[in-house]
């Protein structure tokens, strides 16, 4: 099964025929629309379903995604309106095997653990949540969850196993003092919770199914856990488990079948944010493996190549600085570096005539100190070292290359001229600096 976060038109003719079954999304900017127009709601319905339906096995329609999550009271009331609209449309065309619902985020939670202490969060109006569980049972559909035991891990990785996150807790259990049922990993506590939430409002048999979840495989340096190994032995662990037979279902709910759609299938090497946030992929963008992996759950863990061995289990204690990547266009520094600068933060005035940082004079200095300093002020309200893929983490201070040295080395670069490289080595030579290691730390400055 293939999940899609739109409605992608080629993709959908490309599953033509297939066996593959299919799931599409309505966009969150199309759902205040769709509420309110009858018409809207059979146009979309008619563009993006009845074209390809059935020869496109299509068999849910996610409406919104993680629309709870942004604060938007409007969209939140009219969630359930345009779920409404979108399934009475596919039932006047007779379409019956098509569930209409809408993936939802953990933050929905206002108590997660343990899992018996589940409830929804009292930010969300109870008319909201209570309106969409009414029509997911009265159409018998699932409720469609993210979940990822990535994140609470992260968070607190002295008091949370490792590998009761990733399946692999062996005799490690949990038992919950409210239920007493018995838990072998985290993913089963995180659904749980949520279908207590459910049976606390009056809806105990609600279907469960996970919208995404997964792994990353990198991230940045601070980001301890992402790496290839545990994200190979979480995927594959999550496979077995969801294809097994008997269905293991969860401890609340044993033995059902829990749809589930594995988060994702390519890296996402352009997209914004915290380095996880490009590494939750089985394949990178050029469509090559990053480590192997059976969608069938037929392979034992001995049929699987070797992993590296991962690196970063546990918390990074040191120091990181935020610099100019290697490889980037000294045309796209000058905007984001005015950009930086312009916002009155004092982010940049180290780098005004007369102070500590203002030589040596190179856009490529100034864009790496910049970097660092906006993300050491603004990284603990979610900024971070991306900067339009413009730079990178690096745990070694760029200080430690001489002021004069670094700044000879940004001029040639800076006026491109190529046959810079025999005075450069021989600059680093008479100093005694490694030319390789610096090469290697900061590229850009070579």
């Amino acid at each position: 099964m293939v999940k899609l976060y739109d409605a992608n038109a080629e993709i959908l003719k490309l599953l033509s025929g297939t066996d593959v079954h299919v799931s599409i999304m309505v966009k969150n900017e199309q759902i205040s629309g769709i509420a309110s127009n009858e018409k809207m709601a059979e146009d979309w319905v008619r563009e993006n379903v009845l074209v390809y339906y059935p020869d496109t096995k299509i068999r849910y329609i996610l409406v919104g995604n993680e629309v709870l999550t942004y604060n938007n009271q409007k969209m939140w009331l009219d969630l359930v309106p345009a779920m409404s609209l979108i399934n009475k449309s596919l039932a006047s065309h007779n379409i019956h095997n098509i569930k209409v619902g809408t993936p939802l985020a953990m933050d929905i939670m206002g108590s997660s653990f343990p899992p018996s202490s589940g409830n929804f969060s009292s930010r969300i109006p109870n008319e909201v949540m209570v309106s969409l569980l009414e029509f997911l049972n009265s159409t018998r559909s699932f409720f469609f969850i993210d979940v990822y035991t990535y994140y609470p891990w992260s968070v607190d990785p002295s008091n949370l196993s490792l590998d009761y996150a990733l399946f692999k807790g062996g005799n490690l259990t949990y038992k919950d003092p409210g239920s007493g049922l018995i838990y072998t990993n985290l993913l089963d506590q995180m659904l749980d919770s949520v279908i207590f939430a459910m049976q606390k409002l009056g809806f105990p048999n609600i279907k469960m199914a996970i919208a995404e979840t997964g792994w990353p495989n990198s991230g940045d340096i601070e980001q301890s856990g992402a790496n290839i190994y545990n994200a190979a032995t979480f995927n594959r662990n999550l496979i077995k488990r969801v294809t097994g037979d008997p269905p293991m279902g969860t401890p609340a709910k044993p033995g059902i079948v829990i749809p589930t759609f594995l988060f994702s299938l390519y890296d996402e090497n352009q997209k914004p944010g915290p380095g996880t946030e490009r590494h939750w992929g089985l394949l990178n963008p050029d469509g090559t493996p990053i480590y192997d992996m059976d969608l069938t759950g037929a392979l034992s863990e001995q049929d699987y190549t070797n992993l590296p061995q991962p690196l970063n289990n546990k918390p990074y204690k040191g120091k990181i600085w935020c610099v100019v990547a290697n490889g980037v266009n000294i045309m796209d520094l000058e905007p984001v570096l005015d950009m930086i600068c312009s916002q009155g933060n004092e982010t940049c005035d180290e780098l005004a005539p007369g102070r500590g940082c203002y030589e040596p004079v190179s856009i490529i200095s100034n864009a790496s100190y910049a970097f660092s300093s906006y993300w050491a002020k603004f990284r603990e309200t979610g900024a971070s070292c991306y900067f339009n893929g413009l730079a990178v983490q690096t745990t070694i201070d760029p200080s430690k290359i001489s002021s004069h040295i670094h700044a000879y080395l940004a001029r040639v670069i800076d006026r491109n001229v190529k046959k810079a490289s025999f005075f450069v080595s021989n600059t680093l030579r008479k100093l005694k600096l490694d030319f390789s290691e610096i090469e290697k730390e900061f590229p850009n400055s070579l």
